[in-house]
């Protein structure tokens, strides 16, 4: 199968699951706006995600993934059943401490670590300790659904484990329907989200479960015992989970920051929101594909495959993140005019929310890149790099985001958040590239240029018919005629973008075909 096509099937299930992400959130600001319960719940929910990323997405996709390819090759499917059934009982027992100590500790987390900021509102911070002690649980789920995610995409049964992540937003959509329809207040609207995070972290656990046995695996609770082979995963795991979880870091950093200033929490959600579609659809999905394929040329000793499957990647993610990355920086009020601009949610919020917007839109090529990079090391068990580059970017964010709040607020930490993201970026390729493990090309740099200036042509055209089509994307135009234009002028854009690429040389289809092929390439020494 093509690299292609294992992207577009793991980025096909993420578009799924990110449209859905949008309807959520389009029903939340109508819902709560950027009030005080919307900073309530989205401060809660971002606790048990970051652990999600820390000690789930991150390690497991790292460390987990070329281990357990390693035990496929060794020693069958036998060895890599009984590796995984000795990770998942120390990871349950794992989990299960983690869990009762920081259900304990949550009135200490919340006024010291997730939003310190509510620590003088009195009720808005006992709802926030007890939201997240009812979401927390979902940690553990998610952690346990992670792992059998590393095991589907090490067998290449990548469908499953993409389209889990679509039940948490059918679940939520659900809550708010509910919501929306009975006209709960927004406290209970609050409550009904919580409830409904912990039932879909668990419904996720069962479907990836039901992928695993469909790919002929199964996985019985042993008692928890370290062997070699956990104790060589956890010594790669603890790196991989602070650099798999930067993003996650950082943002609760900000979070943390934002906390003191009303609505800054939520407005950064909404932005968070729209720069994860292309993140998701495009650097999710060659992250979790790239990894098993770099394991397994590596372990075959394929170096130029290897290097090839690098660089194809890269290619990959710059040619769809290039004019995204315009598109998002140019459109960004429109976009949030169309998609949250309702109910409780108005012109003023529309334009902190853009402004935020377009600073990510800043940073999402190196967002996307980070994810492509990663696996340059990770393949090689490398995770100690890539954490050390991690704690380097969280000291430039924390630092930059106390900085620029109190004269920019929300957008300050998004600027926070970006130049963390090129900074990781920066350090991730250079040093790939000193250790030879990333091949220099020429051509590839020159199709980028030229990818860039096919992109600020189609800004270009954006900004002309933006400003003739104003009076049908103001707040004023019915929602049809926003939608319509909106979509309209996003496909002149894309048409624009793509001809211009082709025409001027920053991609072909020959290209295309042949360089996200995954070929077997000779063995190389070294």
């Amino acid at each position: 199968m093509t690299l292609v096509r294992k992207f577009a099937t793991v980025g096909g299930a993420t578009l799924g699951s990110r449209i859905f992400g949008f309807a959520r959130e389009t029903l939340m600001a109508a819902a709560l706006g950027t009030g005080p319960m919307a900073d309530v719940f989205y401060a809660a929910f971002r606790f048990p995600n970051l652990f999600r990323r820390l000690f789930a997405e991150g390690a497991f996709n790292a460390a987990f993934v070329p281990l357990f390819a390693k035990e496929i090759e060794a020693n069958g499917t036998d060895g890599a059943k009984r590796f995984s059934e000795e990770v998942f009982g120390v990871l349950f027992s794992v989990l299960l401490i983690i869990t009762i100590v920081m259900e304990l500790s949550m009135p200490l987390l919340v006024r010291f670590v997730i939003a310190p900021g509510f620590a003088d509102d009195a009720e808005k911070f006992s709802i926030t300790v007890r939201m997240a002690a009812v979401m927390f649980p979902y940690l553990m789920c998610m952690s346990l659904t992670a792992m059998m995610s590393g095991m589907l995409n090490s067998l290449h049964h990548f469908f499953a484990a993409a389209i889990a992540p679509v039940f948490l937003n059918v679940v939520m959509i659900g809550a708010l329907f509910y919501a929306l329809y009975t006209g709960a207040e927004p406290l209970q609207t609050a409550w009904y989200l919580s409830w409904g995070v912990l039932a879909a972290g668990i419904l996720q656990l069962v479907v990836v479960y039901v992928g695993v046995l469909h790919a002929g695996m199964s996985i019985g609770l042993r008692f928890p015992r370290f062997t070699p082979n956990v104790k060589r995963l956890l010594i790669l795991a603890v790196p991989a989970a602070v650099t798999g979880g930067i993003t996650q870091i950082n943002q609760m950093i900000g979070q943390a920051i934002a906390s003191a200033r009303e609505g800054a929490i939520a407005a950064l959600q909404y932005a968070d929101r729209i720069y994860q579609l292309p993140l998701g659809v495009v650097g999710v999905a060659v992250g979790v594909v790239l990894l098993p394929e770099l394991a397994r040329a590596l372990k075959g000793g394929n170096l130029r495959e290897a290097a090839n499957l690098q660089n194809r990647s890269m290619e990959f993610v710059l040619f769809l993140t290039i004019p995204a990355a315009f598109a998002l920086w140019i459109l960004s009020d429109e976009i949030i005019r169309v998609l949250y601009e309702r109910g409780a949610f108005h012109q003023e919020n529309t334009a902190i929310v853009g402004s935020i917007l377009a600073i990510y839109g800043i940073g999402l090529p190196a967002f996307v890149l980070i994810k492509a990079l990663q696996p340059g090391f990770y393949a090689r068990e490398d995770t100690k790099t890539p954490m050390r580059f991690s704690a380097i970017a969280v000291g430039v964010n924390c630092a930059t985001a106390l900085t620029l709040f109190p004269f920019l607020g929300a957008p300050g930490i998004a600027v926070a958040e970006a130049t963390a993201g090129w900074i990781s970026t920066v350090l991730l390729f250079t040093t790939l590239l000193r250790r030879g493990h990333l091949t220099w090309e020429w051509a590839l740099a020159r199709r980028t240029s030229l990818l860039v200036v096919s992109a600020a042509v189609m800004g270009g055209v954006i900004i002309y018919l933006q400003r003739r089509w104003e009076p049908w994307l103001a707040s004023s135009a019915h929602l049809a005629t926003k939608v319509g234009t909106l979509g309209l002028l996003i496909v002149i854009a894309m048409a624009v973008y793509f001809v211009t690429a082709f025409l001027i040389g920053g991609a072909n289809l020959g290209m295309i075909r042949r360089n996200l092929n995954r070929k077997p390439a000779e063995k190389v020494d070294g």
